[in-house]
Order: structure tokens, then sequence, then C-alpha cells
């Protein structure tokens, strides 16, 4: 039994043993894949490092040539800001070269005409020389043959008495011939024919003889009082310093036409001869005589001539009369507003005008657009601020990090361009052409805000990081003070904001006024649009002195003025009744 149970048993130890070497050969089995994996997977961990290590070698070339790309962007950046600087400064020597053409094709003209009567005048001199030649050789013959013959003589003294008679009456035409050919060859204009000074007249003998013997000598910038139309002017036919140690009633005519020519009214000349005897015809005209005898048509001419003839009777210096048209017009480019060049060359308007031009004068001009009306009313100011000094206007970037309100008051159009290239606004920077946007309209204008700026950049609403970014640059330009006064004026009850397309309307006389016209004196100064004496500003009954800073210069002062103006004829309206 025992054996026979034992055989069983080892059968069951047998069959156990044959599983464990099953299981054991299936893991060594399972052991040798996953060497087998491992080993690919080391492979191919070992090829992606290798992938890894080459991508990164590329990212740091291609960071490299971002790099390299980034700092030709700069510089392209720079060379295109320096380009167009240089385009505007060409755009505006091209304007004033095109206005000095005007200018000269105008005198050319003038000259032209003048050239081809002095031509028919020289023509007839050489006739008349010619005639003088032939008496002379007459004459030589005569005395050749009264030497020869000496014979009868009474016959030939008769004979001589004829000859002295005709030689008499040609020796002053002949001089007076030498005279013009001296004047033509030395450039100095000469006098027509009909009105030359050298007077003649015939005496009781028949004979011609000259009034002043010391006139056939010609002098260079004399005095030619008689004379008639010029030929050409040059420098040195026009001494302004003498002239005007004489008062000007008592210019002569060619005075005060010269005046007018150089005054850039040269055009009314012609009409201005005919009608003018002195310089006391112009003061005792009225503008109803100049549109009437002088032909002038333009109101803005006639402004120019009064308040020019204005200056020589009060004897008034002022700094605004040393600024030409053509310094105006130059002017209009520094504060943005180029497109009104060629209507204020046509009216001639100067610096003088500049400082009592009116909201119609204005219109006259053109000039309709609300924002434009303020953009000349700021400038005006920093002229009168800078007591008129023709160079007050920034252009170019100087040296300042952060700017002054006193110093960005008298950037142009174009050192505003180039603040919004320093605030990384350049792409909007070119809209700014044409819209009158300079630094005395940001700083003093009350109602220009940064939303004003972002509507004449064209920057979409949509941008509101864009905006935002203006708006805080904006703020930092203009200072916190300036900043404070244009949110209360913004949050101020009745507030209109500044469009860009609001126009001005001319000023128009309603009924009730007509009745207190004759009771009222007409004060001009309230139609200028800049009223500010070229001395002190007052304010609130104190007298202030205009400054290039903030205060003192801005139309704040011009609204305490209207506030003030506004209660005081409340109280009286509201006053007691008598």
């Amino acid at each position: 039994m025992f054996n026979a149970g034992l055989g069983p048993v080892n059968l069951h130890s047998s069959g156990n043993s044959e599983s464990y070497q099953e299981r054991l050969s299936r893991l060594e089995g399972d052991k040798e894949s996953l060497i087998l994996q491992v080993s690919v997977l080391t492979d191919q961990v070992e090829a992606q490092w290798a992938k890894i290590s080459d991508l990164q070698s590329s990212l740091l070339g291609h960071q490299h040539k971002l790099n390299s790309t980034e700092e030709m962007l700069q510089q392209e950046l720079l060379h295109r800001t320096s380009l167009e600087n240089q385009k505007l400064n060409l755009l505006g020597e091209v304007s004033y070269l095109k206005l000095k053409l005007a200018d000269m094709e105008g005198k050319q003209g003038h000259g032209a005409e003048r050239q081809h009567k002095a031509e028919g005048l020289l023509k007839e001199l050489r006739i008349l020389k010619d005639k003088v030649e032939h008496l002379e050789d007459q004459k030589l013959q005569y005395e050749k043959k009264l030497k020869a013959t000496k014979v009868k003589e009474s016959s030939d003294l008769c004979g001589v008495s004829t000859l002295q008679y005709t030689i008499s009456a040609h020796i002053p035409l002949l001089t007076l011939h030498s005279t013009f050919l001296n004047a033509v060859q030395s450039n100095v204009p000469f006098l027509a024919c009909n009105s030359h000074p050298y007077r003649l007249r015939r005496t009781q003998s028949g004979g011609l003889q000259a009034v002043d013997p010391d006139v056939s000598h010609f002098r260079r910038g004399g005095l030619r009082a008689t004379a008639g139309p010029r030929l050409t002017r040059t420098p040195e036919s026009y001494d302004s310093t003498r002239d005007m140690n004489v008062p000007f009633s008592q210019w002569t005519k060619e005075q005060v036409c010269g005046w007018l020519e150089d005054y850039g009214l040269g055009q009314y000349v012609n009409l201005t001869r005919q009608w003018v005897e002195n310089g006391q015809t112009l003061l005792s005209a009225t503008p109803q005589d100049f549109e009437k005898e002088m032909g002038m048509k333009n109101p803005l001419h006639r402004k120019k001539l009064q308040l020019a003839l204005k200056a020589f009777t009060t004897k008034v210096i002022e700094k605004s009369a040393d600024l030409d048209y053509i310094w105006v017009t130059r002017w209009l480019d520094d504060i943005g507003l180029p497109q009104y060049k060629d209507h204020f060359h046509e009216a001639r308007v100067d610096g003088r005008m500049i400082q009592y031009i009116t909201v119609n004068d204005l219109l006259t001009l053109k000039v309709t657009s609300q924002l434009h009306h303020l953009s000349i009313k700021c400038a005006i100011h920093v002229l009168h601020a800078n007591k008129f000094n023709p160079n007050c206007l920034r252009r170019r970037p100087g040296e300042e990090k952060q700017p002054s309100p006193s110093e960005v008051v008298q950037w142009s159009n174009h050192r505003v361009m180039e603040w919004l290239r320093a605030v990384d606004l350049a792409e909007y920077a070119p809209n700014l052409r044409g819209s009158g946007v300079h630094g005395g309209l940001i700083i003093l204008e009350p109602r220009f805000s940064a939303e004003t700026l972002a509507l004449l950049l064209n920057i979409p609403p949509q941008k509101t990081l864009l905006r935002r970014h203006l708006a805080t640059a904006f703020s930092t330009l203009v200072g916190h003070q300036a900043t404070q006064e244009k949110r209360e004026y913004g949050n101020a009850t009745g507030h209109m904001p500044l469009t860009t397309t609001a126009k001005v309307k001319p000023k128009k006389l309603g009924f009730t006024q007509f009745s207190h016209l004759r009771k009222r004196k007409p004060d001009e100064s309230a139609d200028y649009i800049c009223p500010i004496d070229s001395g002190a500003l007052t304010v609130n009954g104190v007298s202030r002195v205009p400054s290039a800073a903030l205060r003192g210069l801005g139309p704040a002062l011009d609204r305490q003025a209207v506030k003030q103006e506004q209660v005081g004829i409340k109280a009286q309206t509201n006053g007691p009744k008598q």
C-alpha cells in the first residue's frame, strides 16, 4: 500500500516541475523579447536625441538670423525716417522756390514791357544820333569852304549863323543820347522820352537850350520825381531809410509807386500813377477810393494798404511788419496748413495782416474749418508771446528728454510728427499733414484732446490698446496742469466737443442789433481772431505779460474774460430800472 501510494505522489511532483519549467522558459522568452525591445527603444531614443540636438542648433541659427533681421529693420526705419524728413524739407524748399518763381515771373513781365519801350526809345535816339552826325559833317564842310574861299563875307556869315542855329537845336539831343547809352550799359533805369529829366525849351531867338545844364550829367540812384514808367528797378534805386526820413505825405508819385511794388502790390502801380499826386493822396483816401481809383477789388489788398498807411501815420513800430508775405507762406507750412498757401499768397498776407486778421478775413481766404481757425488762432498766440520772432517755431527734435509745455507750445507740425514716431506711432504720422496740428494747438486749445488727435490720425475705434497708448503719451506730453484743464473743460455743462468736420460761418447782424449801431462805437479789435496786444494781457483786472509758458498764453484767459463780460452784462440787465 505504501509503495502503491508513493507512486502517485511522485507523479504529482513531476507534473508540477514541468509546469514550472514551462513558466521559466516562457519568462526567459519574455525577458529576451523585453531586452530586444529595450535595445530597439534605446536606438530610437538616441536617434531622436540627435534630431533634437540638430533642431536646437538650427533654432539657434534662426534666432541669430531673426536678431540680425530686427537690427536691419530698425536701421531701415531710421533711414526711412531721415528720408521722410529730407522729403519734407525738400517740399518746403520747392514751395518756397515756386513762390519766388511766381514773383520773378511777374516782375519779368513788367520788365519785358519796359524793355520793349526802351528798345523803341533807343531806336529813336539812334536816328537822332545819325542826324546829329550828319549835321556835324555839314558843319565841317561849311568850315572848310569858309576857310578856303573867304569870299563874300556877308553871305558866308549868314550861312554860318544858319548852321549854328541848326546845330544848337540838336546838340541837347546828342547829349541825351549819350546819357541814355551810358545808362543802358550800366543797367541803370532810365526815363521815358516824353518826360526825361533834361527838359528843353525854345528861347526867344529860336534856339533850344537846357533849363539846368547840370542835369545832363546822369547820376546813379538820383531822384527822378518827374519820371515816367521806369524800365527796371534795382535795389540801389530804392532807399527805404532815406524815404522814412521824409514824411509819407511828402513822398513823390514815383516814390509811392516804388513803395507799392516793393510792398507786393505792384499790379496797381499803373492806375496809381494816373491818380496819385503824392503820399498825401493815399493818406486821405478811403477804401472806396482804393477800389475806384486803383482798381483794388480784393478786400484783403485794401486792408493791407490801410494797415501800412496807418503805421505811417501813427509811427508805431511793430515787429510783425518785418515779416513779409513770403514768410507767411512758410509759416503755414510750419503750422500744418499748406493747402491755404496759394490763397494767402494771392492776398499778399504778411505779418502785420496776421496780427490783425479777422474771422471774416479767414473765410475770404477759404479757411472754413473750425479746427483750422483754432489752429491759426493758437499759432498767432505763440507769435505774440515770442514778439513775432520769425524763428520761434521748432522744426526738429532737440536734446531734451522730456520737453516742458513751454517748449511743446513752440513745436511745428513737423516736430509733432517726429514726436509720434518717437512714441511708436510712425505709421500714423503722415496723416497729420494738412491737419493744422502744432504744439500751440495741442497745449493752448482746451478742447483739443487725445480723442481729437486719434480722429485726425485715423486710428480705428476698435484699436483700444493703441488709443490708450496714445492717450498716455498725450498726457505725458502736455503735462498735468493742461491735462487737468482739458478734463475739467470737457466735463463742464454745455461742453461742445471739438470735431474735425465743423465749419465756421460768417457773422451776421440781427434786426435787434441795428438799433444799437449808432449808439455803440465800433471796436475793430473785437473781430480779430486773436485779439492780443503786443504788450500786456488783462485777466480779471490784472495785467499780465504773455509768455511762452502755458499760463498767459492759453485761450482759458479768453474764456475768463468772456465770463467776466457776461457777468457784467447780466448785472447791468438785472439791475434796478429807472
